[in-house]
Parts: structure tokens; sequence; C-alpha cells
């Protein structure tokens, strides 16, 4: 790997500068939402054991009429209006919009000078003793590196470290910018990403 040149805000494009972080909040809160598992299901009252004899009688014992004990009144009954799976939590991003998503990403990372640079990202020998050695180089907390295709040596190395996460061009979103400390980058899919249509 090359020597990593410091990406400032500066070098961006102007339109880096110029995108509202409502985009970025907008496209996180889909992103969390696609993720979630979905599995939280409560029986009503017709899925629930039992319940299959009238209570007590219609009329002349004093109480209000009942025709099951698995009614949601009673402890030990269905649940009304519960959660289940059958719930869509997903919510639509436009596709300009996580494209400005991304750049608000980017330009923080910018701004705050944790955007690194470099010709390539690659480790020959698949070993993560040489990709932490890598990684620690930038002296940063956690680092995102995109690289513009993985390798299998460069993916055997970085895969079992804890303070990096490796993805590929077409991987890099908004989420993941914006989760990253920092990002390392490799030249090619910088100047693509930067490149002002």
């Amino acid at each position: 790997m090359s020597k990593a040149t410091v990406i400032k805000i500066s070098d961006l494009p102007q339109a880096f500068s110029e995108v509202h972080p409502h985009n970025l909040w907008l496209y996180c809160k889909a992103y969390e939402a696609s993720n979630r598992a979905n599995t939280a299901q409560t029986k009503n009252r017709s899925a629930v054991r039992g319940g299959g004899k009238k209570p007590w009688a219609q009329k002349g014992g004093g109480r209000a009429r009942a025709g099951s004990l698995r009614s949601p009144i009673f402890v030990g009954g269905g649940v009304a209006f519960g959660p289940t799976t059958n719930k869509n939590y997903f919510q639509k991003v436009n596709k300009k919009q996580k494209r400005l998503a991304l750049m608000h990403a980017i330009a923080e990372k910018a701004a705050n000078e944790k955007l690194f640079v470099v010709d390539s990202v690659i480790v020959e020998s698949g070993k993560t003793k040489d990709a932490k050695a890598l990684i620690d180089g930038f002296n940063q907390r956690d680092v995102l590196v995109v690289k513009e295709m993985i390798d299998d040596k460069t993916f055997l190395a970085f895969r079992n470290l804890q303070q990096s996460y490796l993805v590929e061009e077409s991987e890099l979103n908004a989420y993941l910018a914006a989760a990253y400390h920092s990002i390392v980058i490799e030249k090619s899919v910088f100047e693509k990403l930067t490149k002002e249509s």
C-alpha cells in the first residue's frame, strides 16, 4: 500500500458541502428499519388455548356478559392489537437521496480529516497481522476500508479484524460511511465518487 493522503473538505467538490444533513438521517433511519428482525408476535383470542366454554350464564348472575375466558380483558386471554410478523418496516429512499446521504457522510469525514485516500489496499500474504499493521498505521479508532474489488488474500487478512471493515465499492453506503470513525478508500473509488456529473 502506498502512502495515504488525508482529504480535507476543501479537496472535495463544492456540491459535497452543500448537502443538507437531513438526507443522511433519513437514509440511516430507513437502513436500520430494513435490518429489523420482525419476529415479535403475540396470540390473539382465537390463537390462545382454551376458552371453549361460556364461563357463566348470560343473565342472572349480576356480572357482565362473557362468552370466553380467553377474551383480552381476562388474565390468560389473548392480546388485542399486539405485534405480528406480517408488519412491513420498509421505508423508501430515492436513488438521488441515497447519493446525497453518502455525499454528506463523506463530507463529514473530510471535515474532521478522517478520510484517507490510498492508491491500493492489498495484503498479498493474506495474514491478519499484516492487515492489522496496515490499519494501525492510520492510528484511528476504527476504519472502514473501501476497495474497488476485493481479492481472496485481502479478504482473508481483514475478516477477523475487529477495528476495521472491508467492503467493495458497490457495498459502500451512507450508513457505513457515517458509522465508522474514519474511512480508507482506494484512489480509483474516490475519483468515481467525487466525479462531478
